[in-house]
């Protein structure tokens, strides 16, 4: 009977581990590959500065602490986030400013607002 008991709890503890788990991995947003221009948030909403003439100022804007975006032709725009907390941005991603790519990582939305880890860059 305790044999029976303690295999019975042990399997509640692994099925609880797992849900959680999964529920962690979910909560971490969907992965999405978007297609748009890298540009520095800050020069593009006061100034509507973007392209490849736009380049290095934005890579400056950046490794000074701009936040970075990614620009869909339809005017959305998703700020790029690193792939881990308390580290920058790629600089795959950066020098890539002003051109056109594609971004794969996961999305999140908070208060209006769309995010994007910055995993591959392409």
């Amino acid at each position: 009977m305790r044999r029976f008991v303690l295999t019975g709890c042990s399997l509640l503890l692994v099925l609880g581990m797992l849900s959680s788990t999964r529920a962690a991995h979910e909560g971490g947003g969907k992965e999405v590959s978007v297609k748009g221009e890298v540009i520095d948030t800050f020069c593009y909403t006061t100034m509507g500065a973007k392209g490849p003439s736009h380049k290095q100022c934005g890579i400056d804007c950046a490794h000074k602490g701009i936040p970075v975006g990614l620009l869909e032709s339809t005017g959305k725009m998703h700020i790029l986030l690193p792939t881990k907390d308390k580290t920058a941005l790629s600089d795959d991603v950066i020098n890539r400013m002003g051109e056109t790519v594609t971004v794969t990582g996961h999305e999140h939305m908070k208060g209006g607002l769309a995010f994007l880890t910055a995993e591959s860059v392409k």
